[in-house]
């Protein structure tokens, strides 16, 4: 696995976590991404849409326009079946992940 493979499933996995709450804007993703993780997360707009693109057409979100909460137009982003059925699958991949490197940083 590449670093741009593992940062790329990052993102993705951090978007369908988000849109398992409910459906979101873009905005409102990154958004409540920052808010969980205290600000020490922020993901760029740029970041954010091409992940967006590439989930819809991988067929895991799907989306549709609607009005935000400013009354302005917006696309609104929901989980498909496939997306919480990957969600699955990639969170119980992350945590093994994050386990085996917490055990290598553990002192001996």
């Amino acid at each position: 696995m590449s670093d741009l493979d593992l940062l790329q499933g990052t993102l993705d996995l951090l978007i369908l976590r988000t849109l398992a709450w409910q459906p979101m804007h873009g905005y409102g993703i990154a958004q409540w991404i920052r808010e969980r993780t205290s600000d020490d997360l922020r993901i760029e707009d740029g970041a954010l849409y091409t992940a967006l693109h590439r989930l819809d057409k991988r067929g895991l979100i799907e989306s549709e326009w609607g009005v935000s909460e400013n009354n302005r137009k917006a696309k609104y982003y929901r989980i498909t079946p496939n997306g919480r059925k990957q969600l699955r699958v990639q969170t119980e991949r992350w945590a093994r992940y994050a386990r085996a490197i917490s055990a290598v940083l553990q002192p001996a």
